[in-house]
């Protein structure tokens, strides 16, 4: 793990919706997580760095259904020229959406990824940036997920936090892991940070 990677460019903050972090089912230790994603999206910010929320449309019946309770974002997001939200029906949150456009539209070249889930649409963001040609920055306690059920035969109950370290394994050697939120950094806010005819 890297402590002190490079500044980024980006945040990308990945499908931080009610139904997973807040109610009757959040991801354990959510208050932490929420705390340390909170931290990178002011920090982000106050640098004006651009930041993404990804925005997870479920299927009928699942907790982040769309525009039921659970499908609405926790943090509260500031849309402008410098943050948006992307709504995606894909792990990947380039699959099918604008992000890349975007990234390229605010010369984006690195990037931090947080949220949840670790091994499902963070993996899978981060691994499509890595693949885009991406410098990507993972802080290890600004994403989570829940515990992996027992699997008679197969294997016992995997912790949430086992199953988000592997999730960082799987990416490789080109993800920069480091291991808290704090220790991820935003340039200095330029005078005009993107171009006046990007869609908020």
């Amino acid at each position: 793990m890297n402590p002190l990677p490079a500044p980024v460019q980006a945040l990308i903050v990945v499908d931080l919706q009610a139904a997973f972090v807040a109610g009757d089912h959040p991801v354990p230790d959510a208050p932490r997580l929420l705390d340390r994603v909170g931290g990178l999206v002011r920090r982000a910010r106050a640098a004006g760095a651009l930041v993404v929320h990804l925005q997870n449309d479920g299927p009928d019946g699942e907790p982040d259904e769309p525009h039921t309770p659970g499908w609405e974002l926790h943090l509260p997001v500031r849309v402008g020229p410098a943050e948006k939200v992307i709504r995606k029906g894909e792990d990947d949150g380039f699959e099918g959406t604008s992000l890349a456009d975007d990234l390229t539209a605010a010369g984006v070249g690195s990037l931090a990824v947080c949220g949840v889930m670790s091994e499902m649409c963070v993996l899978a963001t981060a691994r499509r940036a890595l693949e885009l040609g991406y410098r990507v920055v993972l802080p290890h306690d600004a994403h989570a997920t829940y515990d992996i059920p027992a699997a008679p035969g197969i294997s016992e109950a995997v912790p949430a936090a086992m199953a988000s370290r592997v999730a960082e394994w799987a990416l490789g050697d080109e993800v920069e892991v480091v291991a808290h939120a704090e220790d991820v950094r935003f340039p200095a806010m330029r005078a005009e940070p993107f171009a006046d005819n990007r869609t908020a």
